[in-house]
């Protein structure tokens, strides 16, 4: 099947400047050529999408959520980390969370993210198996973690399991679905031992998957490692040897400069979560200091219940913000930086190919941006996107070739029924919760 885009401004990659009066064509799940409308050939048996002067820019990278938790959107907020997940979060998932709550709450997070943008997601949850049968029948690309702790987990019960339930997870999803890539996701080094860290890794590179953890969240967890371990969070994982370019690492607050020149040797990924960061009060991770040392950065949401939504528009505005007023230097971390973290940057860091441009060959992984509003008129730049942008915005999203979302209607399931689902869910937490 192809799909025509005619009459765009065409943005290829974040790193290059707009070109107006641009076509598109997609065939299957790629993208096959780009052009100037003046060199346009007929193209027959064909979908055409006339964007009239839209822009047309890679769809967004979301790091790392937690979609299930749209469940808990609201459930425990104002609290710091440790209060906010040990009494209130991890009480609740083990009270509500279950197939059939994971499968629509992670319907509704897709609705959220194809209508603000977002194309593919790093999800990070229990009963995954849902959680990836859901992405993909919302016609999301995603990168699905299935969840390791070393206390009882509602799709785990047996902690002595965790690794093998995993693992009968990676089995049943590995190249079996053209969107879905499973993966490995030891929670933390606070809820994961050594041992269990070490065989989450080991599993992660037999199968051939990314690894991703939570490090370096809150100052806490800092102390905490320092006291049991006698080293930082990053540190202890070096000693396990687990940091490689096959590791993906979450937050990353509080590190020192020894920390990040180690991490630097590693090629492992880091994806930094401003909004929710800031809610809980763990503090600002040093991205610009990151990126200097060339490691490679990507931008999540987190889940909705410490941020508490899921447009990336609203991640990349605030890290823009973030780090010149910690630096208190207006060039730190310029737009263009932030909007490659969240596209082409992002999806490194997770290890995806071909995502995150819009050039031949690549996935056809598109949204449409509807600049003819007040907040975007005049567009001299695509910086604009990073300061005034919003998921609003989005006109239409294509992922994998296929049209999920146009003129601000999905496309790719019904998003109604989920909204009533995940309603009557709600209504066992408020009476329980």
């Amino acid at each position: 099947m192809q799909t025509l885009f005619t009459n765009a401004t065409l943005l290829t990659d974040t790193d290059s400047d707009p070109i107006p009066h641009s076509y598109l064509v997609t065939q299957g799940e790629h993208i096959q050529a780009t052009g100037s409308m003046d060199e346009l050939d007929p193209v027959p048996d064909t979908t055409t999408i006339d964007c009239n002067g839209k822009l047309l820019m890679p769809g967004l990278v979301n790091g790392h959520n937690h979609c299930a938790m749209t469940l808990f959107r609201g459930l425990a907020d104002d609290l710091p980390l440790e209060a906010w997940l040990h009494d209130h979060i991890f009480p609740a998932e083990a009270t509500h969370a279950n197939p059939e709550t994971v499968y629509w709450c992670t319907r509704l997070a897709a609705a959220e993210m194809i209508l603000s943008g977002t194309t593919c997601v790093a999800d990070a949850y229990f009963f995954s198996s849902e959680a990836a049968r859901a992405l993909s029948e919302c016609g999301m690309r995603a990168v699905v973690g299935h969840g390791i702790v070393d206390f009882p987990a509602p799709s785990v019960p047996d902690p002595k399991k965790n690794i093998e339930a995993v693992a009968l997870f990676l089995d049943k999803w590995q190249e079996t679905n053209s969107l879905i890539t499973p993966a490995v996701f030891a929670h933390a080094p606070y809820t994961c031992s050594p041992d269990t860290l070490r065989r989450a890794k080991e599993l992660a590179d037999k199968q051939g998957v990314r690894f991703f953890t939570h490090l370096a969240e809150s100052r806490l967890e800092k102390e905490m490692i320092i006291g049991l371990r006698g080293d930082s969070p990053l540190q202890h994982l070096h000693e396990l040897n687990i940091l490689d370019e096959n590791c993906t690492l979450i937050h990353m607050v509080w590190l020192s400069d020894r920390d990040i020149r180690l991490l630097a040797g590693t090629g492992s990924a880091v994806i930094t979560c401003p909004q929710s960061n800031l809610k809980l009060g763990s503090g600002i991770a040093p991205i610009q200091k990151l990126m200097n040392h060339n490691i490679g950065v990507g931008i999540g949401t987190d889940g909705c219940a410490s941020n508490n939504g899921l447009d990336m528009f609203r991640e990349i505005g605030m890290l823009a913000r973030l780090h010149k007023l910690k630096t208190l230097d207006a060039t730190s971390l310029p737009a263009r930086q932030v909007l490659r973290a969240a596209t082409a940057g992002g999806a490194n860091a997770l290890g995806v190919a071909k995502v995150g441009k819009l050039k031949t060959g690549y996935k056809a992984d598109i949204i449409v941006i509807d600049t003819d509003c007040p907040h975007l008129t005049p567009f001299y730049s695509p910086d604009l996107l990073a300061y005034a942008g919003s998921g609003g915005d989005v006109y239409s999203a294509m992922i994998n070739g296929q049209l999920v979302m146009h003129e601000r209607k999905i496309l790719s399931f019904d998003l109604h029924e989920t909204l009533d689902k995940v309603r009557t869910i709600a209504e066992t937490v408020t009476k329980q919760g």
